[in-house]
């Protein structure tokens, strides 16, 4: 198990009655949104210092990438169904 810190956050009144519908662990759903939040916000930090070493992604670049993420995620693909 990972080490963990306890922590007090306030969030909105609504927000925390929609998270105890979606959940019975609050702190492990909490837990998750972050780690994705930070994925999310190192890949963008990566792809921004790519293009400053390397200029905008092409089209091409963008085109090819969508459809390797689009077959990655499809049904059909064994690595996706075992996820």
């Amino acid at each position: 198990m990972a080490e963990t810190t306890r922590i007090t956050v306030t969030l909105p009144t609504a927000h925390v009655e929609e998270l105890k519908k979606l959940t019975d662990n609050v702190s492990a759903y909490v837990a998750e949104a972050v780690a994705r939040q930070i994925r999310h916000q190192l890949r963008e930090e990566e792809f921004e210092r790519y293009e400053e070493e390397h200029g905008a992604f092409t089209e091409e670049e963008l085109a090819e990438a969508r459809a390797r993420i689009a077959e990655a995620l499809s049904p059909d693909n064994p690595a996706a169904r075992a996820a």
